[in-house]
């Protein structure tokens, strides 16, 4: 090969292996990953090898919560160790998401995941097709509005207390998704019927009337679920010819527990053929 040639090729390569910008500065446990637009935290599994590639879950907290706050907990090192996977903690704007019908449009969200799970497969070696993410509160309306408007961009979703707000989508442009939501019976600060706020000016969505979106779009609405129990969940199951559609609900109030999302990622994972 010709000295131009191997110059040119040598060229591609390493434009090819230029990182994402800011990927230059360490980060992780307690330290943020900075990115254009916002920063996360990851957690990375114990005993995790340099060159395995590992799946992800990403963790959108609730409304004016903190990634750093999930990064502290030790339940979510416990996650990723159970699991085997990095729980990738990402920081909304001043607290908040900006999912197509919230107040405020602070980030175009959608964009700014595609750069986190860039900048997470080349820092940390993230398998991009074993990704979930998950959401408590704000964050599950996030997670319900990505899995219907842009539901490639992860394998599976795990919203928990958190439902489309109104007016809900008439149907989605994504398929249907492998979506695993929990929810509690008695929860107050986001009901299953939902409730107003701002004195009317917006209105949280009706979870069964969310889940209904997607019955309707799929032609499952005169379908009866599977009903089955796990643990303190009371759960239905719809089953699609691909994706899953689960609504689990509990006794308590507005709150998450990790192992709500160990469970969606464990099925997710079995029918995903990833065990």
């Amino acid at each position: 090969m010709s000295l131009s040639k191997t110059l040119f090729a040598f060229g591609v390569l390493s434009a090819c292996l230029v990182p994402p910008a800011g990927a230059e500065d360490a980060c992780g446990g307690e330290v943020a990953c900075q990115l254009g637009g916002g920063e996360y935290y990851a957690i990375l599994p114990e005993g995790s090898r340099e060159g395995a590639s590992i799946g992800a879950v990403l963790f959108l907290h609730g409304h004016r919560g903190k990634a750093l706050n999930t990064a502290k907990n030790p339940a979510y090192q416990a996650l990723a160790n159970d699991l085997g996977v990095a729980v990738i903690a990402v920081q909304g704007v001043d607290g908040t998401w900006s999912f197509p019908t919230s107040p405020r449009k602070l980030r175009d969200e959608y964009a700014f995941f595609d750069k986190v799970l860039e900048d997470v497969e080349y820092r940390f070696d993230i398998d991009r097709e074993r990704t979930l993410l998950s959401g408590f509160s704000s964050g599950a309306f996030m997670t319900w509005y990505v899995a219907c408007e842009n539901g490639s961009q992860f394998a599976g979703y795990a919203p928990i207390a958190g439902a489309f707000w109104q007016p809900l989508p008439v149907s989605c442009p994504s398929p249907a998704p492998y979506l695993f939501h929990v929810h509690g019976r008695s929860d107050t600060v986001v009901p299953l019927e939902g409730r107003a706020l701002g004195g009317g000016k917006w209105h949280q969505g009706d979870v069964f009337k969310s889940f209904d979106v997607w019955l309707k779009q799929l032609g499952l609405k005169r379908d009866e679920p599977r009903r089955y129990e796990e643990g303190n969940l009371s759960c239905e199951q719809w089953t699609p010819k691909d994706g899953v559609l689960d609504l689990c609900l509990h006794d308590g109030g507005h709150s998450v527990r990790p192992e709500w999302i160990s469970r969606a990622w464990k099925k997710l994972a079995t029918l995903k053929g990833w065990q």
